[in-house]
């Protein structure tokens, strides 16, 4: 079981931090991505970290602002989201994959497990 948390309402240009706590199993192993989806629209892939070396990929939208990474002891994975934006605004969701990427960005069908969202809202 994955629960996401961290959301919030935020000013544009400020910072969040969203936390994936995994529990029910062990998913140290696991690649755990996030993704997000606003109203209207459908789910986008936003970060990923690869369970076996936690090479870490993220999505255009968030380079240089976003950071997933991950605590092994804690089962627990976290994105970091600075400089936030009012089109950052979404429901955000943890995810976690066994399957391998042939082709990045990765989609919803690799990830076999969801957690429920969290909601971020960025203010103008």
């Amino acid at each position: 079981q994955l629960q996401a948390s961290g959301g919030g309402l935020v000013q544009a240009g400020g910072s969040l931090r969203l936390t994936c706590a995994a529990s029910g199993r062990t998913f140290r192993s696991y690649s755990m991505g996030w993704f997000r989806q606003a109203p209207g629209k459908e789910r986008e892939f936003v970060a990923d970290i690869r369970g076996s070396d936690r090479v870490t990929y993220s999505a255009a939208s968030g380079k240089g602002r976003f950071t997933i990474s991950g605590d092994n002891a804690k089962n627990t994975v976290y994105l970091q989201m600075n400089s936030l934006k009012p089109e950052d605004t979404a429901l955000y969701y943890c995810a976690a994959r066994t399957v391998e990427i042939g082709r990045y960005p990765p989609t919803v069908s690799h990830y076999a497990y969801w957690g429920q969202g969290t909601l971020v809202t960025v203010s103008s």
